[in-house]
């Protein structure tokens, strides 16, 4: 089990990363509200890891916190939820937001997620009312703020669109949809990862 890795950013791909530890370059899929607070490429970080094993594929999903892994590790335990949908989730919206649509039961809120129906979200519900119990939900994620990532700007804004689309669609979203939400946040300058942040936001 590969349970936390500690190196350099190499490359950002929303959601993915790859972190180089001792010469060696591991892949990692991160929901965007942990993607926005990563240092600048050829920094260190340090990413508290879920380790998946298929039979086609071994993923590594990486959390910032290991109060994120957790809340990560009791959403997929949700039946009908696996891990591409746990990254979908929490990518949407905050651990505080989706503590208390489930503490509220607000279905209209969560269905608006990539790949939640209304049974699903029912699901959620029902099955993480009390795993939720006792988690402050100040205590889980540091909360997204509006400040710019700290992506650098691309020059190349159709370059910064294609990027934000596709990991629209690495998180679960339909391509006309994620072309659509694209077209009408983007403005010129915008990083994909603001782009990202902007589309998310507009869809919850």
């Amino acid at each position: 089990m590969i349970g936390r890795l500690r190196g350099i950013l190499v490359e950002k791909q929303p959601p993915e990363l790859l972190i180089e530890v001792n010469g060696i370059g591991y892949e990692v899929q991160m929901p965007m509200s942990c993607f926005y607070e990563l240092p600048e490429l050829g920094e260190e970080a340090i990413i508290y890891t879920h380790f998946v094993v298929r039979e086609d594929a071994q993923l590594l999903y990486g959390f910032n916190s290991v109060k994120e892994r957790a809340l990560f590790r009791e959403v997929i335990k949700a039946n009908g939820v696996g891990p591409k949908l746990g990254l979908g989730i929490l990518s949407g919206m905050t651990a505080s937001q989706f503590v208390s649509c489930v503490e509220r039961e607000d279905i209209s809120t969560l269905v608006k997620l990539p790949g939640v129906g209304k049974k699903t979200a029912e699901r959620l519900v029902v099955e993480m009312k009390d795993r939720l119990k006792g988690w402050g939900a100040g205590d889980l994620f540091t909360p997204a703020t509006d400040a710019a990532p700290i992506d650098s700007v691309s020059s190349n804004q159709v370059s910064a669109d294609d990027e934000a689309v596709s990991a629209l669609l690495a998180l679960g979203y339909k391509p006309v949809q994620a072309s659509k939400v694209i077209s009408q946040v983007a403005k010129p300058g915008m990083s994909s990862e603001q782009l990202i942040r902007e589309a998310l936001k507009s869809m919850v």
